[in-house]
């Protein structure tokens, strides 16, 4: 693997000027994610940057930073991590040209292992070469298959998405456009244990659901959603070997719906806001449960918990009183708990963690 050129001294000696970047424009995240030790990093995007946390020991108080990782140019961000633990930056970056056009192309940078320096940022290209087509390409998102192949998905113009990925040998393959239209936001993709890879994508009517029936194969037509999805609210989880559960935002106001491929929408409530849902598995008085994270509408941080894949049966919601700018992120930590952070209204980032014995009770938010 290659080492960043930016080195991890000079990413601390920038960490004293990160401070006033966290009360500006916050442009995306947080992000949070669990490394190979189980310590656990917090990624914020602002402007020109990508300001980084990281816990200086698995479940502990104190945490490093922010880094600041520069990212010139990158409008939208996304951060995603596979089995491997790696964390993979995906962005879109613009740069304005002399014509008054733009040239827009995805980009992505490593992070191999938790507080190590980020790998330099490398282009994806476009899935047009035609500068109107080009500009009209959306934020990314992405997958991470079990072998640790890269899958890359973006919105296009007229409402489709284009998908590259990387092979078994982790060669990048062409720009190819999958068997979706009607697109409305980013797609959501999703890797299971098993190696296959699924993308639910957004449209005014439903929600298509596209799938691999075997591993590095074609993404075919599976069952589409009855529910129409709030564009960028989908997120998937898997809640058993090779099956995974999304959650998203119904936009015709019956609030958190869960969906299983096969299966109809299950409503959950919630009360959502406009943003995405986060999800994680994870221990609760000893069952095994599903917990959801959300911005509200009254625009604080509001957590689901119901037995997984037990959604039938009801989820609890609670609120937590913390105002938040964005949406909410989830993790677990080094001892399996769960971990919720969110940036509050004054523009920092806070955590909060699940206090042991005590259900799915919170500790106070502490801010970084």
């Amino acid at each position: 693997m290659r080492s960043a050129p930016l080195r991890e001294s000079k990413q601390r000696n920038e960490s004293a000027t990160a401070d006033a970047a966290t009360l500006a424009d916050v442009h995306g995240g947080p992000w949070l994610l669990t490394g190979h030790d189980g310590r656990l990093t917090a990624y914020v995007h602002t402007e020109g940057a990508v300001l980084r946390w990281t816990e200086t020991a698995p479940g502990g108080r104190r945490w490093d930073g922010p880094d600041v990782l520069p990212a010139k140019g990158i409008t939208e961000l996304t951060v995603v991590q596979g089995q491997n633990r790696y964390a993979h930056l995906l962005g879109r970056r613009v740069r304005p040209r002399a014509d008054g056009w733009s040239n827009v192309d995805i980009m992505y940078a490593t992070q191999y292992q938790t507080g190590r320096p980020l790998t330099q940022w490398r282009s994806l290209g476009n899935p047009f070469k035609e500068i109107a087509q080009a500009v009209e390409v959306g934020v990314p998102a992405g997958a991470v298959t079990s072998d640790g192949a890269l899958y890359v998905c973006v919105p296009t113009g007229p409402g489709g998405v284009a998908l590259r990925r990387e092979d078994k040998r982790g060669q990048w393959q062409p720009w190819s456009q999958l068997q979706a239209a009607g697109g409305t936001d980013a797609p959501a993709p999703a890797a299971t244990s098993s190696g296959l890879v699924e993308v639910l994508v957004p449209t005014r009517t439903a929600a298509l659901h596209l799938q691999q029936t075997e591993p590095g194969g074609a993404l075919v037509r599976g069952y589409d959603v009855g529910a129409i999805p709030l564009p960028g609210s989908a997120t998937a989880l898997e809640t058993a070997p090779g099956r995974l559960t999304y959650y998203l935002t119904d936009a015709r106001g019956t609030g958190v719906v869960a969906f299983r491929a096969g299966n109809w929408p299950v409503p959950l409530g919630g009360n959502p806001g406009d943003g995405r849902i986060a999800a994680l598995r994870t221990t609760v008085d000893g069952y095994d449960c599903t917990v959801l994270a959300l911005r509200g509408v009254d625009g604080t941080v509001n957590l689901g918990v119901c037995p997984t894949e037990g959604e039938q049966g009801g989820v609890w919601w609670t609120g937590t009183g913390m105002r938040c700018a964005g949406d909410p992120a989830l993790a677990v930590d080094g001892y399996g708990r769960a971990v919720v952070a969110a940036v509050g209204s004054d523009g920092r980032l806070a955590v909060a963690r699940q206090q042991d014995g005590q259900g799915l009770a919170l500790s106070d938010w502490r801010p970084m």
